[in-house]
């Protein structure tokens, strides 16, 4: 029997920081990605999002990779979105995403940043969050 437990935490964002994921169609967009991902054995446990950005939980097993994981929840969603209709320019993802081990120790943590997006974005873009968070990881 094989057992893993990797939890990741991954970030993508539109192409050209694109506000596309407005109120409006955030709820229907990020229950379209989680819908898509279970229909690839994907298990997000929790996934949230500000205008430009999407932050998930994923539960890797067995003989999944992060990158090929990834790329097919983009894929999916960014022609789910396209088909839909949801942006008025063609919709893209950025090629760029940041993911992360998670230790069981931190699951709380980074759920309760997972959580609180709206809150995060009050003071800080994007940008700057993946400057002051994400880019420091890469050093």
């Amino acid at each position: 029997m094989e057992y893993t437990k990797i939890w990741v935490h991954a970030v993508w964002g539109t192409k050209g920081q694109q506000p596309i994921l407005a109120n409006g169609m955030r709820q229907r967009v990020l229950d379209q990605i989680v819908d898509q991902a279970l229909a690839r054995d994907i298990e997000i446990q929790l996934i949230n999002c500000w205008v430009d950005h999407v932050h998930c939980l994923i539960r890797l097993k067995s003989g999944q990779s992060i990158a090929d994981t990834l790329t097919g929840i983009m894929q999916d969603s960014m022609r789910w979105i396209n088909r839909n209709k949801f942006s008025e320019k063609r919709f893209g993802w950025s090629k760029d995403y940041f993911a992360a081990s998670v230790s069981e120790g931190n699951l709380s943590l980074v759920r309760n940043y997972i959580l609180g997006q709206e809150r995060h974005h009050e003071h800080r873009t994007y940008q700057q969050e993946v400057e002051t968070y994400f880019m420091p990881a890469l050093d």
